[in-house]
């Protein structure tokens, strides 16, 4: 899986991703891959990330439970305005010029922040929002556990990133970048919908995502496609297989700014095929308070800074304000 390749499989366009195992003592060839990864596509496959399949397992049944309550349960945990908590179905619209809406659920679980902390006063800092452990005993002890592990994947890879770029190894790992993220677990839940592109029906609308990286595991359920080249006429969407026990990592538009478009944030969707879907993202982004401008490596007399710097809080804030139902539509 070191290359890339387009297949057919039945009627569906299927790509292979590259395959980073992060168990291997090779670090040049991981990162030559990753580095191939993202100048392909950006996307990529990591395996033996030290999160074991049992507890993956674990963290999807107790997604599925959260996701069965009835409705009026998960409305008692409903998104605040920290980020924190259910979205319901038609909550977020992700590609408002071809999209109706989104048609999946989600709940959104970041870094505990305790309220009365100073840090909690800033978006996307303060308190998780759970359902209550008699409805849900053990629900928070898994998902705080995932969240916590699933950082680690991710400054493992974000490592091997900063060697891509021809950073120190380190780079990311500063206070003001991954020592104090902004990460946010979400998992997602696809009713069985069947989506039909020309009435603008889609599982996830065409996006990509805002931040450094995600990382995304799923069931075995087909549905995410991602498209290499943005611009192209028509667009080309390729299916990306789910691959047991792996996350599949992407880049995000914060990770292309700051390379100066070295490294591309890709456009993806998702496609219902009548089939429920369960998956759960984490996202990966620098603190509040993170001003992000061009990498040193990435600029050069001939090859200037195509963007300003900016300040990650208000660049994210801005980002959720424009693909986020207005939090006062559910108290009419």
């Amino acid at each position: 899986m070191e290359n890339y390749e387009q297949s057919k499989i039945g009627s569906k366009a299927h790509t292979v991703l590259h395959c980073i195992d992060l168990s291997s003592p090779d670090i040049h060839q991981s990162v030559s891959l990753l580095k191939q990864a993202c100048l392909d596509c950006g996307f990529f496959y990591v395996i033996n990330h030290g999160i074991s399949q049992e507890f993956m397992d674990e963290v999807f049944t107790q997604s599925k439970r959260f996701f069965n309550l009835p409705l009026n349960e998960k409305i008692k945990v409903l998104r605040n305005e920290k980020h924190r908590g259910y979205t319901p179905l038609h909550d977020e619209l992700l590609d408002p010029d071809t999209q109706v809406h989104d048609y999946k659920e989600g709940y959104y679980i970041g870094v505990e922040v305790p309220e009365g902390d100073p840090e909690s006063e800033k978006p996307f800092y303060g308190p998780n929002v759970w359902p209550a452990p008699d409805i849900l005993p053990g629900w928070r002890e898994t998902m705080d556990r995932f969240h916590q592990e699933a950082l680690e994947v991710a400054k493992v890879v974000a490592r091997i990133i900063a060697l891509a770029l021809d950073l120190n190894a380190d780079f990311f790992d500063k206070p003001e970048i991954l020592g104090e993220p902004i990460a946010t677990l979400r998992l997602l839940h696809y009713e069985g919908q069947t989506s039909d592109p020309s009435k603008g029906i889609y599982g996830a609308g065409a996006h990509s995502d805002f931040g450094l990286i995600t990382l995304l595991a799923t069931d075995e359920v087909l549905g995410l496609q991602i498209c290499k080249d943005k611009d192209a006429k028509p667009q080309i969407w390729e299916y990306v297989p789910p691959l047991k026990g792996a996350f599949i990592v992407n880049l995000g538009d914060m990770l292309e700014r700051w390379s100066n478009c070295v490294f591309k944030s890709t456009l993806h969707r998702v496609l219902g095929n009548g089939r429920e879907r369960y998956s759960i993202a984490y996202f990966v982004e620098p603190s509040h308070d993170c001003v992000v401008e061009c990498l040193p490596t990435c600029k050069s007399e001939k090859n200037p800074p195509k963007f300003p710097p900016v300040k990650y809080g208000s660049y994210l804030s801005q980002r959720y304000k424009d693909t986020h139902a207005d939090l006062s539509i559910y108290k009419k």
